[in-house]
C-alpha cells in the first residue's frame, strides 16, 4: 500500500485492523466472556527474531506498520484500495488479523512477516493485480521466507517467557460454575489451569 515497498520486501507489521466478516474471531461466547487486550497484537520477542534473522538473510526488511486484514477471496477494487491508502495503512492481505486475537486468546505470541507481491490497485503505473503476476512473486518470496523463519527459530530462547503466554490470567469474566458444561468442555484446553 505504500511505494516504498515493492515486491519481495518483507514487513513485520505491529498493528492490524480486521475487515473481515465471516470468521470466528474467538474461541469465547456460548456462556463464557473474556476480554484479552489487543493493544499490541504482536509479540516483541518475536518480532525481533524475525527483525534480526531477516537482516542475516538479506532480505528487505521494514518493522512495523499497519496490516488491514480484508475478508476476499476477490481483490479490492480501486475505490477500496484507494480508501486503504488513506487510512495510511502499510500492508493488505487475507490473513492475520483473525489469527493474532485467536493466538492471543489461546495464549501464543505471535508476529507475522507480510511478503509483499504486489502495489494493489491503486498504483496505475503497475497495472492491474492478476494472478499470475501474484504467484511469480509468492515463489520468490516463499524462498526468503524459508531461510528467514528457519534462522528466526534459531535465535528464540525457549525459557524466555512472553507474556502473551498469561493472557488469561486476568481475562475471563464468568465464573467457572456459571460456565455451560459444554463451553466448559470446549474451553478447557485454554482454561483449566486458571479454573484448578
Amino acid at each position: 500500500m505504500k511505494e516504498t515497498y515493492r515486491p519481495t520486501d518483507a514487513v513485520l507489521p505491529d498493528q492490524f485492523l480486521d475487515l473481515t466478516r465471516g470468521r470466528a474471531s474467538t474461541f469465547f461466547g456460548d456462556g463464557c466472556a473474556a476480554h484479552v487486550s489487543l493493544a499490541h497484537p504482536v509479540s516483541g520477542i518475536l518480532l525481533d527474531a524475525l527483525e534480526g534473522a531477516g537482516r542475516d538473510e538479506g532480505a528487505v526488511l521494514h518493522r512495523g506498520g499497519v496490516y488491514l486484514c480484508m475478508e476476499g477471496p476477490q481483490f479490492s477494487t480501486k475505490a477500496e484500495s484507494l480508501l486503504y491508502r488513506s487510512w495510511g495503512v502499510d500492508v493488505l492481505g487475507m490473513t492475520n488479523a483473525t489469527e493474532a486475537k485467536l493466538c492471543r486468546e489461546a495464549e501464543i505470541a505471535y508476529a507475522s512477516m507480510a511478503l509483499v507481491t504486489d502495489y494493489d490497485c491503486w498504483h496505475e503505473e503497475e497495472g492491474a493485480v492478476t494472478v499470475e503476476t501474484i504467484l511469480d512473486v509468492l515463489r520468490k518470496n516463499a524462498g526468503t521466507a524459508n531461510r528467514v523463519l528457519a534462522s528466526a527459530v534459531r535465535r528464540l530462547d525457549p525459557s524466555r517467557p512472553a507474556p502473551e503466554h498469561e493472557a488469561l490470567k486476568y481475562a475471563v469474566l464468568t465464573r467457572r460454575e456459571d460456565v455451560p458444561e459444554a463451553t466448559r468442555e470446549r474451553l478447557a484446553l485454554l482454561l483449566e489451569r486458571y479454573w484448578r
